[in-house]
Order: C-alpha cells, then sequence, then structure tokens
C-alpha cells in the first residue's frame, strides 16, 4: 500500500512539473513570431541533379525499329515519312505516334510563319519548336526559307569566334544588350548606343577579331 501511495505521488508530482513547464512556455513564446514549421521529408537527389541536354533533332541511341517495320496500323506512309521515320522510331514504338511530333512541328512553324516570320525564324534557332530542322526538311519543304534563315543566326548568350559582320535581334524587346569582347577580355562594341523604344530594331555590327559575343533579351539572331 506504502509502494502505491509513494509511486502515486511522484507520478503526481512529475505531471505538475511538466504542467508548470509547459504554461510557462506558452506564456514566454506568446508575442514571439511563429516558426516555419521544418521539412517533413528529405528532398530527392534526382530533384537537384542537372538534367542532361538532348538535341531535339537527335535520333535515339538505343533499339529502334528497323526500316521494314516502319508500317502504320492503318493506311501507309510516304516516301519521306519514311525518310523521317527512319532511325528514328525507338523499338515498341508505335511509328505513327513519332510521325506526329515531328508534323506537329511543322504545323507550329507553319502557323509562326504565317504571321511573323521573324518569330518563326528565332523559334527554329533557339529550339522553342523542338526537332523542326528535320521536320522542315523531309515534312514541309515549303518551309525550308524559315530553315535557310535559321540556319544562318544564333540563339542569344555567349558565343565564341563569330563570324564577323552586322546582325539583327529576332526581338522587339527593349533591354536587349550585347557585348563583343577580344581575345584579351577587352571590349570591341557594344550596344545598343542609346536605349531602344518598342518596336525598334536592334542590330549589332561583330568586328574582326571577336573573340566572345555576348548578347542579353536579344531573343535570337541572324545577319542584317
Amino acid at each position: 500500500m506504502y509502494r502505491r501511495s509513494a509511486a502515486a505521488a511522484v507520478l503526481l508530482t512529475a505531471a505538475l512539473t511538466l504542467t508548470a513547464c509547459s504554461s510557462g512556455g506558452d506564456k514566454a513564446e506568446s508575442g514571439a513570431s511563429p516558426k516555419p514549421p521544418a521539412s517533413s521529408s528529405a528532398p530527392d537527389p534526382a530533384d537537384a541533379a542537372p538534367q542532361p541536354s538532348t538535341d531535339p533533332n537527335a535520333k535515339p541511341t538505343g533499339p529502334v525499329l528497323p526500316d521494314a517495320k516502319l508500317t502504320p496500323k492503318t493506311g501507309s506512309f510516304t516516301a519521306e515519312e519514311k525518310k523521317y521515320l527512319s532511325g528514328r522510331v525507338p523499338d515498341k514504338v508505335d511509328p505513327a505516334s513519332v510521325l506526329q511530333g515531328g508534323q506537329d512541328a511543322c504545323q507550329r512553324v507553319q502557323r509562326t510563319a504565317k504571321h511573323d516570320k521573324d518569330a518563326a525564324t528565332g523559334a527554329v534557332i533557339t529550339g522553342e519548336i523542338p526537332g523542326a530542322k528535320d521536320a522542315i526538311t523531309l515534312l514541309c519543304p515549303d518551309q525550308k526559307p524559315i530553315l535557310a534563315a535559321a540556319e544562318k543566326g544564333f540563339p542569344e548568350g555567349p558565343r565564341t569566334s563569330p563570324a564577323a559582320g552586322s546582325y539583327r535581334a529576332l526581338t522587339q524587346a527593349t533591354n536587349c544588350t550585347w557585348e563583343a569582347k577580344g581575345k584579351d577580355g577587352a571590349t570591341l562594341a557594344s550596344g545598343p548606343e542609346t536605349p531602344p523604344k518598342a518596336g525598334d530594331k536592334i542590330t549589332a555590327t561583330i568586328p574582326a577579331g571577336t573573340a566572345e559575343f555576348n548578347s542579353s533579351g536579344c531573343y535570337a539572331w541572324i545577319p542584317a
């Protein structure tokens, strides 16, 4: 009996002590700013891992369907469609779905070029329309002028050993800036000389001997 009473007394004392600590803690923190909760789960390393860049015109590196098996479930492919699909269809994949991707690229180029050829050219240069190069070459040759213009241009960003000449930015943004540097890092030319206004054409002259041409906010460039 004595042991039970003593044990009960110990438990009661502990409970009162915890209650007092909790009550005091609430008062001390009542005026403090709440802290954000800690993360409940560890981040997945794959989320932070850089993704490998791929060429939208590149063909699969794994097993592909042989040309003899490039047949749709219904109908047939044209000779040009078969050329486009050759070496491009992964094993066990419906070739019609791969063809659809190329046809979609053609439709995007055609729709964009109908309203703005510069925009279509820029989209091909930057890869905004994936796989446009091969799609135009084999599936929509009527858009070859767009492809020809795109092949002479380059996207914004750093570019080493650019060809000297005059170039035009395919943008109407007013925050486009550019700079040409020599091998010693010295600035050879930069621009625009005055802040452009909306709708102004922005041009850049790359001097001979330029080691790096860098631009920002300019989207893409083609020869002026």
